[in-house]
């Protein structure tokens, strides 16, 4: 007995201290790929930032690159001259506003994309999927085609496509709270709303003026031409406090991936994470669509595109979806300022130009039946 006891603690003497050549390339092989994710996410801040500055110094009024940064520098540091400066005012006031909500909306409606797709368990979800966007259009027709708004004012418009964009999701918690409901349940739902939606669109679009039917295809292509200061103020105060709950939620998101059962094993309570995760995703892209319009695709392609780079672990893909989408929806909407300057394409328009490609190429690519 002693004898074997004594050749089993050699064993688990040399398990521990000795050298396992593979166990050791597997290990850092292992760390240097987590690294690898790190640096994506710093490599897609940077791009953003570059970016940023770039769209900021393009247009009528060309400035320079590092100019534009000397004006920002100017304004967060509360060192702005009594004398504004024409480059200023046209750096912080008419563009900057653009280039912020460009920011969070592309970072919004990406992390919005990762929730839906993990939550319920669906490559091709995300809130326009789901119905968010057909609730925000006809909220917008409404008000534009009808006259018909909730509030009376500047807003209205804003306003009334902000509670319509609600309504798809108020359906689609509803239905997640019945004890049968399923995950496709959940996603037909919001489908059977998006039609229904779209289908009063189209019934008002019919009726509608000349006048009115052009402002609201302008409204419905996504675009970020004419942000104000104010605008984006309310959107960053919903964006913000949004992406920061989404994320404390990441861990939770995993065992979600998982199934609904292995995620009720560790505890989590199941119904309620989705409840309201669900909830603050449609508030965080009703806060982008309101304001910016349709703008398609960042959703559904960049959430993938990260997964190459970042895998499936949402304490990663949310914060590199964020800094990815961003990034993506500014080059979007600087290659449609320049594209055909000095006239300009809407975002919408080149995100999806971009985006459909970029989809089906990831679809023929990856091969999958399931996700």
């Amino acid at each position: 007995m002693n004898g074997g006891t004594s050749i089993t603690k050699q064993a688990v003497d040399e398990w521990l201290h000795g050298e396992y050549p593979e166990l050791e390339e597997d290990l850092e092989e292992y760390h240097r790929f987590n690294h690898l994710k790190y640096i994506f996410i710093v490599a897609c801040v940077i791009v953003a930032i570059l970016t940023a500055g770039y769209a900021l110094s393009i247009g009528e009024y060309n400035i320079s690159f590092l100019q534009t940064y000397e004006l920002l520098w100017q304004h967060l540091t509360g060192s702005v001259p009594e004398d504004m400066s024409i480059q200023d005012y046209v750096v912080w006031t008419l563009r900057s506003p653009r280039v912020l909500g460009g920011l969070f909306a592309g970072a919004a409606l990406s992390v919005g994309g990762v929730m839906m797709q993990g939550l319920l368990k669906n490559p091709l979800a995300d809130t326009y999927t789901t119905g968010i966007s057909s609730g925000a259009s006809l909220g917008a027709t409404l008000a534009i085609c009808a006259g018909f708004t909730v509030i009376a004012g500047q807003y209205s418009l804003v306003i009334n496509a902000f509670l319509f964009s609600l309504i798809p999701m108020a359906v689609i918690l509803s239905v997640s709270k019945l004890k049968s409901a399923s995950v496709t349940t959940i996603i037909m739902a919001g489908i059977a709303v998006m039609y229904l939606f779209n289908a009063v669109t189209s019934l008002l679009k019919i009726w509608a003026e000349s006048a009115a039917l052009s402002a609201v295809f302008e409204w419905s292509v996504g675009d970020l031409t004419g942000l104000k200061w104010e605008e984006v103020a309310v959107m960053g105060m919903v964006v913000i406090p949004g992406l920061i709950i989404l994320y404390l939620m990441s861990e939770k998101l995993n065992a979600m991936t998982m199934g609904d059962e292995q995620a009720r094993s560790l505890g989590i309570n199941v119904e309620t994470f989705r409840l309201v995760s669900l909830l603050t995703t449609s508030l965080v892209t009703a806060a982008v669509v309101c304001f910016t319009g349709l703008i398609g695709f960042i959703g559904l392609v960049c959430p993938h595109i990260v997964r190459m780079f970042i895998g499936s672990d949402n304490r990663l893909l949310l914060p590199a979806s964020a800094a990815f989408g961003a990034a993506f929806l500014l080059i979007c909407d600087v290659i449609g300022r320049v594209i055909i300057a000095p006239s300009t394409l809407q975002v919408g328009i080149i995100t999806s130009f971009i985006g459909g490609p970029v989809f089906l190429y990831l679809i023929i690519k990856q091969r999958r039946t399931g996700w």
